[in-house]
């Protein structure tokens, strides 16, 4: 028996099944805009990894072209510098100033640097032009300078990739939060309700923690 101005248990147990309801209908509203940002921004960073691919491939090929560029000019250096060596050693003065004068611009201070080290005469000397430090090809090492940096183009769309991979899990586990907020909403036993209702939250608060240390992605 009830004494006066006490509520009837019957209106607790609906004022708390309320607070319940409320409290789903709250975290299906943040879950089902969490799930759209989380594919939006799955979206954008798949976007971000093909451009980080695609230009990771175009310096590749740039460097591949930079790369052949300095074979060829190699090529160039060691043809004259044979010829120019043979003219030389017949001492046929007039054809080898002929090589010598139509050395490339960056072979030449490798020759010079080559000749001051007495190679006729001294034996520690370097056996060709080509082992010189002053050998430098401007080609060369652009090619390696473009290799380096189509690597970091790469390296950077491996991690858009895996950012992208981030954000479709946490779509998941949104839609895990909707779910369990959707199943709550239909039970019958407050007990049950309020487990799943927990079980969502967890979810839901947990994702939200994870992803606000995620990079964010915008196109206007």
């Amino acid at each position: 028996m009830r004494r006066a101005g006490e509520p009837e248990l019957s209106d607790a147990r609906d004022e708390r099944t309320e607070r319940l309801e409320i409290v789903a209908a709250v975290l299906l509203a943040l879950a089902t805009v969490a799930t759209a940002w989380s594919g939006y921004q799955a979206s954008r960073w798949n976007g971000e990894q093909a451009k980080a691919f695609s230009r990771a491939t175009a310096t590749r090929i740039e460097s591949t072209r930079a790369s052949s560029l300095a074979d060829t000019q190699t090529q160039v250096d060691v043809a004259t510098f044979v010829a120019w060596a043979d003219a030389y050693a017949r001492k046929e003065t007039t054809l080898a100033t002929f090589y010598f004068k139509r050395f490339r611009a960056e072979f030449k201070p490798a020759v010079n640097a080559w000749i001051a080290t007495r190679p006729l005469r001294n034996a520690n000397a370097p056996l060709t032009p080509f082992a010189m430090r002053q050998y430098r090809l401007a080609a060369r090492q652009q090619a390696e300078q473009l290799e380096v940096r189509a690597e970091v183009l790469a390296a950077q769309a491996r991690t858009n990739v895996q950012r992208a991979t981030n954000y479709v899990l946490c779509v998941v586990l949104f839609a895990a939060a909707l779910f369990f907020a959707g199943m709550s909403a239909r039970l019958r036993t407050r007990r049950l309700q309020a487990v799943l209702l927990a079980f969502g939250l967890i979810v839901f608060v947990g994702t939200v923690a994870w992803i606000a240390t995620f990079p964010v992605s915008i196109s206007l």
